[in-house]
């Protein structure tokens, strides 16, 4: 008996959805604007992005200059942005502020649409452009409605989006150290903690430094190698300075003892 219902209400349920699918399909290829729009309007508030977005789409043109626009292109920009086609959403939502600057979906616009731009971002081992951009798009939301209720999330996206940046300019800066050109290495990352004074991974860094310095002392001419040794351990009292109880310190301390039996070794030659 059980099995009968469940069977019954599979078959109702697929009828209506060859019934909503037929509905779509005539309302695609009708020549009438308002049983379009009537049913884009429907599907949008059951949540059917999709298919309100076609309709949409093939309507817009017919509404331009018409009351209803501003509410059809916003709904529109804001069906890509529910389908997760967040580079159509960013640039739809974006035409949306510039048609309708004094619309009062304008502030919701900018945040979906930086929003948009935020989920474009790729990792951080490939080109950056689309970070930066909504770096742009969200700052520029937050200074112009520093009110918002969105502005802690829009703040947290922009950190993230930073902290990426701040990612692969580390892993360009330490690649050096990887390939062992250890002089090139101690200047990117020189360079790197001075770009980004703020950056978490400068304790990191730090280490990378005094590795490169320690294995580029260890491995240099014996006339340079007071010099690089005492410049190596320079290194290390900036990484104990910056992070006395880290989690690099204990590896830095096993290469520090290498560093001063040599420099022993120096002094009593002398």
């Amino acid at each position: 008996m059980f099995q009968k219902v469940v069977h019954f209400l599979l078959i109702i349920v697929g009828l209506a959805a060859l019934g909503s699918c037929s509905e779509y399909q005539k309302a695609l290829k009708s020549e009438d604007t308002k049983v379009k729009y009537d049913l884009a309007q429907q599907y949008y508030d059951a949540g059917d992005f999709k298919r309100a977005n076609r309709l949409y789409e093939q309507i817009i043109p017919k509404f331009r200059g018409k009351p209803q626009a501003e509410r059809i292109v916003f709904f529109y920009a804001n069906s890509y942005y529910q389908t997760k086609d967040y580079y159509l959403a960013s640039y739809q939502f974006d035409r949306f502020i510039k048609s309708f600057p004094k619309s009062e979906k304008v502030q919701e616009a900018a945040f979906l649409g930086a929003k948009s731009y935020y989920m474009q971002s790729p990792k951080f081992s490939i080109d950056q452009t689309e970070t930066y951009k909504a770096i742009e798009k969200l700052q520029a939301f937050i200074n112009i409605y520093p009110g918002a209720k969105e502005i802690p999330e829009a703040n947290e996206m922009v950190k993230n989006l930073r902290l990426k940046l701040d990612k692969k300019a580390f892993e360009i800066a330490r690649q050096y150290n990887t390939i062992r050109d250890y002089r090139s290495s101690i200047t990117a990352i020189d360079n790197f903690i001075i770009d980004h004074p703020g950056t978490p991974y400068k304790e990191e860094a730090l280490y990378v430094k005094f590795d490169s310095a320690y294995r580029r002392a260890m491995n240099t001419f014996e006339y340079l190698k007071k010099t690089r040794l005492t410049e190596a351990k320079e290194a290390y009292n900036d990484l104990k300075k910056f992070r006395p109880e880290g989690e690099f310190i204990k590896k830095a301390d096993e290469l520090i003892t290498d560093i001063d039996e040599e420099l022993v070794n120096y002094q009593e030659t002398e």
